[in-house]
């Protein structure tokens, strides 16, 4: 029975052992929110990797940190610094194979996360996209954000700061909506003088979803309350019934 016992506890030690083995972790970051949501969607397309989510370190710096096999992951990275560069907005990129468990504890990167990887496929809002604009200060992104709503039928999911006073607002819509909305939202911004970013992102896959605040779910209409009932011709006849008939002056 003693044996059996060390045998039942092994086992899962070599599998662990052998997870490190077999995966890696890829980093990108950037100086931007749209740019670093439109990595990670490169990155998880490109690739089998599983986004494990963002660090936001200030001053506009992003990271996106996802995990998978190792030649996955070298892919993933790749793929995901072009897109970065094309945007002007890539700051350095890392893959680390085999992570020690020590790191994993530490830093937000937790083996508990591969279980998403097989969740893994395209969002069940396939037909649906995510905009994403950035500026340089709050009133210009609710600005923006109010005519994006204006210029065609979206859903203001949220919003994301991530320092040096750069802003983002985040909607959800069909593509041609999504596509139409930013454009308004971009020329809003610019008018005011403080476009940073924008990022259309087509059929987001769920893993993609999940990491962004309320973007994984439509925000509800508020339901429609029933008018409320006219109290004054009630209150009317409730003070004519209290009225005290004055006697006649002589």
């Amino acid at each position: 029975m003693e044996l059996e016992t060390k045998i039942a506890v092994y086992r899962p030690r070599m599998k662990q052992e052998r997870n490190i083995r077999e995966t890696a972790l890829g980093l990108v970051s950037t100086r931007s929110f749209p740019a670093i949501v439109g990595t990670a969607d490169m990155m998880l397309k490109s690739a089998g990797v599983t986004l494990v989510g963002y660090e936001k370190t200030g001053s506009g710096l992003c990271t996106a940190i996802v995990r998978g096999g190792v030649a996955d992951v070298r892919l993933a990275v790749e793929e995901g610094a072009k897109t970065a560069e094309q945007f002007g907005h890539l700051v350095s990129k890392v893959v680390i194979p085999r992570p020690m468990p020590n790191l994993e504890v530490i830093f937000p990167i937790g083996a508990q996360l591969e279980d998403l990887a097989s969740q893994q496929g395209h969002s069940r809002l396939s037909n649906l996209a995510i905009g994403l604009l950035e500026t340089k200060g709050f009133p210009a992104m609710v600005g923006a954000a109010d005519a994006m709503l204006k210029a065609a039928d979206v859903q203001l999911a949220a919003y994301e700061t991530i320092g040096g006073g750069l802003c983002t607002a985040i909607i959800r819509g069909s593509v041609a909506n999504v596509a139409v909305a930013v454009e308004a939202g971009m020329y809003e911004a610019e008018k005011i003088g403080a476009l940073n970013a924008v990022m259309v992102i087509p059929r987001p896959l769920e893993d993609l979803e999940r990491t962004l605040p309320l973007a994984s779910y439509w925000v509800e209409e508020p339901e429609k309350q029933e008018a409320l009932p006219i109290l004054l011709p009630k209150a009317v006849k409730q003070v004519e019934k209290q009225v005290v008939k004055l006697p006649e002056l002589e």
